[in-house]
């Protein structure tokens, strides 16, 4: 996909895969049907590594990197993400907001000439019922997704939106509402809300 149609997305569909040793993840364009299209990214993350790394590539052959995200520093819950492009050059950051994420899981992305959109989940309620669910003997055999809705923000303006929906596969809806935002960023920052979220 050239940059400008890449550009021009309004909404993302994203699908986790399950594997053993990696995370997966698939990202589409949304058809005119409303389900998955052109394939749009394909990240992969290592499991149980020291210091966090995502690669996201055109497509599941894993030939052509687009971007990437790299922790700044070694197992800090507070630390900045790095997000590059396919040469490695620096296009924005992310980061966790350690304090705030205690209560409800509080993300800040930065884009150059835009600033920082801050996002977090929607309802307080369900952010404390997932926290409280992880320490239930024996969840993790449950093949269970919590749903989750992040809205981040400029200002007082929604610039785009995260939706988890539901089920026993990780599924996301991302609708951007601002047209500047560099959509490469806008999808490693909904990566990293699956990917980086018990961190």
């Amino acid at each position: 996909m050239d940059d400008e149609r890449f550009q021009a997305q309004s909404r993302l569909l994203i699908r986790q895969r399950v594997r053993l040793m990696v995370n997966q993840y698939e990202v589409h364009a949304e058809a005119p049907g409303g389900g998955e299209g052109e394939l749009m990214a394909f990240a992969q993350q290592k499991r149980m590594a020291f210091k966090e790394q995502v690669t996201l590539y055109a497509d599941d052959s894993k030939s052509t990197p687009i971007l990437g995200f790299k922790a700044r520093k070694r197992i800090d819950l507070a630390s900045a993400y790095d997000i590059t492009d396919a040469h490695g050059r620096p296009i924005g950051l992310f980061r966790k907001d350690f304090k705030k994420s205690l209560l409800a899981s509080t993300w800040h992305l930065e884009q150059p000439g835009l600033g920082v959109a801050t996002g977090s989940e929607r309802n307080k309620a369900v952010a404390v019922v997932r926290r409280v669910w992880q320490f239930i003997p024996f969840v993790d055999a449950i093949p269970f997704a919590w749903p989750y809705h992040f809205d981040f923000y400029a200002g007082d303006q929604v610039v785009f939106s995260v939706e988890k929906k539901i089920g026993i596969r990780d599924r996301y809806v991302v609708d951007i509402k601002d047209p500047r935002l560099d959509r490469r960023l806008v999808i490693a920052q909904a990566v990293a809300l699956d990917a980086l979220q018990s961190r």
